[in-house]
């Protein structure tokens, strides 16, 4: 583990289990070479103090209420710049996790890991490297991303979650039957699913569906 010689990391902690932010303070700032200048248990207050702090890492939760990790490392950085974001979550599927590292989180660790590899993953990302776990890593392997869907795509989607046979859909929206069958023939395939029951267990799992 290759540790910083400079100065003090200066790090935020951001989690709204209250539990949780003082047993990983405690443990955080036995570190010589650490040290916790803030906490906070919600995106606004972790936005405003990230900002009057200036923390070099800021270890975030990605579900909190009301404004969520993703959400809150955006504005973080648009606020810091320079700040640097590590994601520590209790579980996640590949979109949020995506969404976190498309916002600027520079790593993401499960809260489950070992004190010794959040500490690796702590001194990764303040020197700027990208620090994703192996079990992180297996999420997104494991849970392909949202595939990008067309606004008829997603109609057709809409409708086969209804339960409407391709005949009503075709009906529905003022196309042809083969048309339909097209279209959901590719719904399955960029769904990577077996059948109609299947690809809309996917899209209520992945949210991609407003009904």
């Amino acid at each position: 583990m290759t540790k910083p010689t400079q100065k003090k990391t200066a790090l935020m902690l951001v989690d709204d289990h209250a539990v949780m932010r003082r047993g990983l303070i405690s443990l955080l700032n036995t570190q010589p070479d650490l040290t916790v200048v803030g906490e906070a248990g919600e995106g606004e207050t972790a936005v405003r103090l990230t900002d009057k702090l200036k923390p070099d890492v800021v270890i975030l939760d990605l579900m909190m209420p009301e404004m969520d990790g993703v959400e809150t490392a955006r504005r973080m950085l648009a606020a810091s710049p320079s700040v640097r974001i590590l994601i520590l979550t209790t579980f996640g599927t590949s979109d949020v996790i995506n969404r976190a590292f498309d916002a600027g989180a520079r790593g993401a660790i499960l809260k489950t890991a070992e004190f010794e590899e959040l500490l690796a993953a702590i001194y990764a990302v303040a020197q700027g490297k990208r620090f994703v776990s192996k079990e992180v890593q297996q999420i997104l392997m494991d849970d392909p991303p949202v595939p990008e869907l067309s606004t008829r795509q997603i109609e057709v989607l809409e409708s086969v979650t209804r339960g409407l046979s391709n005949d009503d859909i075709a009906r529905q929206l003022g196309i042809s039957l083969p048309r339909v069958k097209e279209h959901v023939n590719t719904l399955l395939s960029k769904l990577g699913a077996a059948n109609r029951a299947e690809a809309v267990a996917i899209a209520l799992r992945k949210h991609l569906l407003k009904i």
